[in-house]
């Protein structure tokens, strides 16, 4: 089991061949979550990068008929005249 001290600032040093293990590097965010007796430190669940387009048509349109693009470019039209 390898051992190490906390500093005055509350910081601590991970030994090399835990770090290495777990492929922690520097810059790693860690969560740190207190168990009672035991401390748990793991990596930050980062999630994917999501774009719009990853999104587009994945839930159901109910409704009424989509607006065509003439449409759209007449409504907002309207919009920018009306904050002239």
């Amino acid at each position: 089991m390898a051992k190490t001290k906390l500093s005055t600032k509350g910081q601590l040093i991970i030994p090399r061949d835990v770090r290495a293990r777990h492929g922690w590097k520097a810059g790693t965010e860690l969560e740190v979550e207190d168990e009672g007796e035991f401390v748990v430190l793991r990596p930050c669940r980062k999630l994917p990068r999501t774009t719009v387009d990853d999104l587009l048509g994945c839930l159901p349109y109910e409704g009424r008929r989509p607006k065509t693009l003439e449409e759209m470019a007449a409504g907002i039209a309207r919009g920018a005249r009306a904050h002239r």
